[in-house]
Parts: structure tokens; sequence; C-alpha cells
């Protein structure tokens, strides 16, 4: 089995592996405080419709104006500046889900925007992220230089190194200015950052989104957008160093068998003309010192082919015959002459044709 497809099928593995993995460490976590937040809220639903008499269809309207009401809480979020965070979304492929489109139009636009933006997003960030390391290997060559080191070229885990401490410093002081901005802790806010920078965006923290900070803000709102992109150009830089690195390795694999079938095929010889056995197989390739010794010839049957065969000995009982490979059945042999007995020949009544001049020097052993 090719290294490429145990490579693939290992992945599978390991992929279904890591999630049975994950369901059952979440199923651990997170189940008890389910049942137990599902019961809180049962008994607050209960308490409230005792308490102001509300029927079950009056209480599911307020929850759905609730509900709906919320977005609302940050401003206008279809003016420009919401709109520009919305479309930041959807080009990260962050999707928090805070603000979605409700007309038919809007959520066709999303489609066709989302078709061209996310791949011209992933090229840029992935060049940002190729101009990062390229910056971080010039400047851990200069610091290695002026330390004199004796290697002052930057290996990759030299950059690897340097990508994870930016990254950590981003999360670190991004968690700080949100803390602050949203009220949230410290932890909610490492939380929100690492989430939002690897582009899986739950929804269930966002920023800009109380005290109506899209338009009374502008300078939060710029520091939020400016927070997303260099982020995500930072960790695209630990994509580049990281997971591209694994991503390439069965098209190099593949690349290098092809190169030792070139190789192997360039060394290979083959017959130029064919050579038709006294069973009726033909060997095809090149005739010369180095030929694939298989399916031998026998010198005492003889062929009388029109291609050119001087290379082939003349005292051929004298001399080690070359051997040949059969590589197909005999398809267009109107280039090589008939040898007969006489008595053999059909020939047609009429005029005698003269047969074709038969030259010594064009036997071929067979």
């Amino acid at each position: 089995m090719k290294k490429q497809n145990v490579r693939t099928l290992s992945l599978i593995v390991c992929t279904f592996t890591y999630l049975l993995i994950g369901a059952a460490v979440f199923d651990a976590l997170e189940s008890n405080t389910e049942n137990q937040r599902k019961l809180v809220l049962q008994e607050i639903q209960a308490i409230v419709r005792r308490k102001y008499n509300i029927t079950s269809e009056d209480f599911r309207i307020m929850e759905t104006i609730v509900q709906k009401s919320e977005p609302h809480r940050a401003g206008q979020q279809w003016k420009f500046t919401g709109a520009f965070y919305y479309a930041t979304t959807v080009l990260t492929t962050i999707g928090y889900g805070h603000s979605t489109p409700s007309t038919v139009s809007g959520k066709l636009f999303t489609m066709c925007y989302a078709i061209i933006g996310i791949p011209l997003g992933l090229v840029m960030f992935q060049s940002i992220g190729e101009r990062v390391n390229r910056l971080s290997s010039v400047i851990i060559r200069s610091v290695k230089s002026s330390l004199h080191c004796r290697q002052t070229t930057a290996s990759e885990l030299d950059l690897i190194c340097v990508v994870t401490f930016l990254s950590s410093l981003t999360i670190a002081g991004g968690a700080a200015a949100f803390s602050r901005y949203e009220g949230w802790t410290y932890f909610d806010s490492v939380y929100y950052c690492f989430i939002t920078l690897t582009t899986i965006g739950f929804g269930d923290m966002v920023a800009l989104q109380k005290d109506n900070a899209l338009s009374q803000k502008p300078e939060y709102v710029m520091f939020a957008l400016i927070f997303i992109l260099f982020g995500l150009a930072i960790v695209a830089a630990s994509l580049n160093l990281l997971v591209l690195r694994f991503v390439t390795m069965n098209t190099e694999d593949e690349r290098r068998d092809e190169a030792q079938a070139m190789q192997a095929l360039a060394g290979a010889v083959r017959l130029e003309g064919d050579v038709i056995t006294a069973n009726g197989s033909i060997l095809s390739g090149q005739l010369g010192h180095h030929c694939t010794e298989t399916t031998s010839l026998d010198p005492d049957d003889t062929s009388v082919c029109s291609c050119p065969c001087g290379c082939l000995p003349t005292n051929s009982r004298h001399r080690s015959v070359p051997r040949f490979t059969v590589r197909r059945s005999p398809t267009q042999i109107r280039h090589l002459l008939p040898v007969l007995p006489m008595h053999e020949l059909h020939l047609p009544q009429g005029p005698v044709v003269p047969p074709p001049a038969i030259y010594p020097n064009h036997r071929a052993s067979i």
C-alpha cells in the first residue's frame, strides 16, 4: 500500500478517535450542568406564570419578543458599521450568528458574497502569514548575528516559537481590552479571543452587542475589527508552519514517486523496430547492450524485416545473443517480409511477380 494511502487512513482513524474522546469528555463535563440549568429555568418560568397569571401562549410570545430584540441592543445592525462587522464575520468564516439577513435578497447576496470572499480572505491571510514568517526569520538572523551564534539561520523551531509568542501576546492583549469594554471576566475574554481567532465563532459571546456600541463607540469598533484581522494573520502564520507542512506531504510523496518513475523510465531501453518470433509474438523496444533479459531469441529461427537491423550481429552463433521482452501481441506487421518455402506459396494465376529483394544485412535472430 502506498505511503499516501496509509497516511490518509491513519488520519481518518485518529480523527474519529479524537471525536469519540471529545464527545465523552464533553458529556462528562456539561451534561449535569445542562440538566440543572433546565430545571432552574423551568422553575423560574412557573413562578413568573403564576405571579402574573400568564398563559402558555402569551409566555411563548414574550420569549419570541425577547429573543428577537436581543440584537437591537447593540444599535442598528445593518447600517454601514454593523454591515461591515457582519461582512468581516462572513469573509473570515467566524459566523457569530449575532445578526443574520432576513430578506431573500440579503440571503442570496450573502451566499454570492461568501463564494468570492472566503477564498479571497484565505489567500490574503495566507500571504500575510508568509510575510510574517519571513520578517520573523530576518529578525531571528539579526539577533543571532548580534549574539555571535554559530548558526545564524532561522530554523522552523525558531519560527514556531516566535509565532507562538505573538499569538499568545495577541490573545492576552485582546482579552484585557475586551474585559474592560464588555465587562467580562479575563478568562471569558481569553475564551472569546481564542474562539474568534480560530474562526469557531460559537456566538455565545460576541463583542459590540450592548450599550449601542456600534454607533456610540467607533474607537472600540475599530479596535475589534483590527484585532480580528491582525489576529487571524498571526494564526495564518502558525498554520503556514504547522498544518500546511502536513497537508503537502501527500503532494511531495506523489511528486517523489513520479520522479522515481521517470528516472526508471529514462534508464529503460527499448527496441526501435518490431521483431517477430516463431510463435507469432512481437518483441518491441530498442536494441542495444542493456536490453531486458527475459525472453531469449533462438538463432536458428530467422525472419527478415524492413526496419534497420544493422546492429544485430551477423554471426550470432559466436556472440552472446541479446534478450528482449515480449511487450505486445502482433498488430500491424506489413513491414515484415514473409519467409516461406517455395512449395508452400500459393501464387496467383497470371504473370509471375518477382519476389522482393532480400538483403543479408537485414536478417534478425529469432
